[in-house]
């Protein structure tokens, strides 16, 4: 359970970090280079949500998993990183509008 967590944990981070440094490149007018960024936080996102579906999925089957504060910190660090993605979207956005 643990190597779950910390895939959980660092997908998580990965994401939030690629989110940052598309604010940061957007925001020095590489807006192309930003969206990559973006993608790659998707990316991330994706592998983090993935391990978390499988939590669920066996959660619905029956199989409980005990919840301890790695788990709810591993959690915390998902929806963190979805959150900051979405204001990175934002504010690549915001870069690319006020740039032309």
């Amino acid at each position: 359970m643990e190597t779950i967590i910390m895939e959980l944990i660092v997908n998580s981070g990965n994401a939030r970090s690629r989110a940052m440094e598309a604010i940061r490149i957007a925001k020095n007018g590489n807006i192309e280079k930003a969206r990559e960024k973006l993608e790659e936080c998707e990316t991330e996102l994706g592998k983090a949500h993935s391990v978390q579906t499988n939590l669920i999925h066996n959660e619905a089957k029956g199989n409980k998993t005990e919840v301890d504060l790695l788990l709810v910190h591993a959690q915390d660090h998902l929806m963190n990183a979805m959150t900051i993605k979405d204001m990175a979207k934002e504010f690549v956005d915001m870069y690319e509008k006020f740039s032309k």
